[in-house]
């Protein structure tokens, strides 16, 4: 083999195995960060097509307790309809001031829940109200922008309510959140319902199940079912392959 050929084979390898790296790259998640916000509350970056939205700071808490959230977003409803076992382990992620986190706990008597916030003072109303009911299997978990903090193969249900929409790193989170998941265990994703134009939530705070699905397929998430029993949100339900 002459020298030039070699070279040219040696030239044609290297860009073969550059244009691979391109196209891994290429199927990596992205953000994409648009010159203006969106007027309802964006952020102005956008992930696999979806602007994120504003996070609701703990001023905002008193709020999440509001009286008419029982009818809104039938909490013991939702958590009946989990499938908790006694001794699951469950991350309440994005608890706020704990209104799952309790609910949950009294159906894992032997488990624990985790209620992982980003705000420091979300988690001292949690350690309050702890305290005050004196709950024992309820801990609080400091996490921050792109994670959860929890160990990995550590939880059987991780557990988001109208909390998925607000990360600012959402890729990151979910790899977080799919790593702290045991094999087998679930996600619980519940969204305000994107594809009705009723329900009376601002638009990037509401996400379509096409949406939701696509997000979650960057992960190794078999998407189990949604119920749909609920006035405005789906309860969309996935599990660790």
């Amino acid at each position: 083999m002459s020298s030039a050929r070699r070279l040219l084979l040696v030239c044609l390898g290297l860009l073969a195995t550059a244009c691979a790296a391109v196209a891994q790259d290429q199927s990596e998640p992205r953000y994409v960060y648009a010159p203006e916000r969106s007027i309802d509350g964006g952020t102005g970056m956008f992930y696999m097509g979806r602007e994120t939205s504003g996070v609701m700071g703990h001023l905002a808490a008193e709020w999440l307790e509001r009286p008419t959230r029982t009818h809104e977003e039938m909490p013991d409803e939702v958590v009946e309809n989990m499938a908790l076992r006694p001794t699951d382990v469950v991350a309440d992620i994005g608890a706020g001031s704990g209104y799952f986190t309790f609910r949950i706990a009294a159906k894992v008597p032997q488990g624990k829940v985790l209620a992982v916030d980003i705000q420091p003072e979300m988690l001292a109303m949690v350690e309050a109200r702890r305290l005050n009911e004196n709950v024992s299997n309820v801990e609080g978990v400091l996490g921050d922008l792109q994670s959860t903090n929890l160990p990995p193969d550590s939880v059987d249900v991780a557990f988001l309510v109208d909390a998925y929409h607000e990360f600012s790193h959402p890729y990151e989170m979910m790899q977080s959140i799919f790593t702290a998941l045991k094999p087998g265990g679930r996600l619980i994703l519940v969204e305000y319902r994107g594809e009705d134009r009723n329900v009376p939530i601002r638009p990037l705070h509401k996400m379509t199940q096409a949406q939701v699905k696509r997000e979650m397929a960057v992960f190794d998430l078999q998407f189990e079912e949604t119920l749909d029993f609920l006035p405005w949100q789906h309860m969309m339900i996935f599990s660790k392959r």
